[in-house]
């Protein structure tokens, strides 16, 4: 069954795996709350690599029995988009220290657009024209929600950190699509979330962070979120088998919107300007993803 939109733009119908990346992102856009919450208490790398590392041994439990015959390519693979999470996320968490749960979320959307520039770059495929209008779109969003002065744009290191995060979002969108077809699901998650969870607590020393004082706030944050890491990037591993990395990035979308819903009932409010920007960004990344239809081109 499929859904049409009125005259040449067409949309497809939702399968077993798109609904379940559908769910898995309204747990995701609730995260960044509770990150910013406990970068109160907590340093980003040590955050992340706790966070990771918790997920990385859950999965390890679910999937202890694959774990025997693994080929160093699973590793190679799993490390790649491994270390593509952790440049995301620890990026994304160093950001969230100095900025709110709603920005983060709506300039992170911007990895969307940047999907299919990338597969342009690696793999010679030419994005479409309405690829190229989204990301107009979805870049004149991002200067509104810099908040423009008289002085010129707040872009403050918050929200710099927070759009540097979108490249090595994008290229784990990439990769993991790239890699799920080729090897164990298992493996590949158990991999993946333990090195972005390593490479979180290796790069402690060189930012020159320390383990900050116990509290149960950063505990109980880390551990939760790490659960959710695992049952998000097993969904997402398992999911874009099927699901191709731009379908799954339109999905993906949506993400920022519930993000901004939690963060507005946490009493975070956004500026005119940048509520504006934040729905040419949204917009940007819908019309990254539409799909002209030829008039003469008929349904199979």
């Amino acid at each position: 069954m499929k859904f049409r939109f009125p005259g040449r733009l067409r949309w497809s119908g939702f399968s077993r795996q798109e609904l379940a990346l559908i769910l898995i992102t309204v747990v995701w856009g609730g995260t960044f709350l509770v990150v910013h919450t406990a970068m109160e208490y907590s340093g980003p790398m040590f955050f992340v690599g706790l966070r990771f590392v918790t997920a990385g041994l859950l999965a390890a439990l679910v999937f202890w029995r694959v774990l025997r015959g693994i080929r160093w390519q699973e590793i190679l693979a799993g490390a790649a988009i491994g270390a593509a999470i952790f440049g995301g996320y620890g990026l994304q968490t160093a950001g969230l220290q100095t900025i709110d749960s709603s920005t983060s979320a709506f300039i992170t959307a911007f990895y969307v657009p940047l999907v299919p520039l990338l597969q342009w770059i690696v793999f010679r495929k030419a994005p479409r024209a309405l690829t190229l209008v989204g990301v107009g779109l979805a870049f004149v969003g991002l200067i509104l929600v810099a908040g423009p002065t008289a002085q010129g744009f707040a872009f403050g290191e918050g929200e710099i950190l927070t759009l540097i995060s979108t490249l090595p979002i994008a290229a784990e969108i990439i990769l993991i699509s790239v890699f799920t077809s080729r090897f164990d699901l298992g493996r590949l998650t158990i991999v993946q979330l333990l090195t972005a969870g390593i490479l979180g607590f290796l790069t402690m020393p060189i930012v020159g962070e320390s383990v900050p004082e116990f509290s149960w706030v950063w505990l109980i944050a880390a551990v939760g979120m790490g659960i959710a890491s695992c049952i998000i990037q097993l969904t997402m591993t398992w999911a874009q088998r099927s699901v191709s990395p731009t379908k799954a990035t339109i999905i993906y979308a949506a993400e920022p919107v519930w993000a901004g819903v939690v963060g507005r009932i946490a009493g975070e409010r956004l500026p005119f300007l940048a509520i504006v920007g934040a729905a040419l960004i949204i917009a940007g990344t819908l019309i990254s993803e539409l799909k002209l239809k030829r008039s003469d081109q008929r349904e199979s």
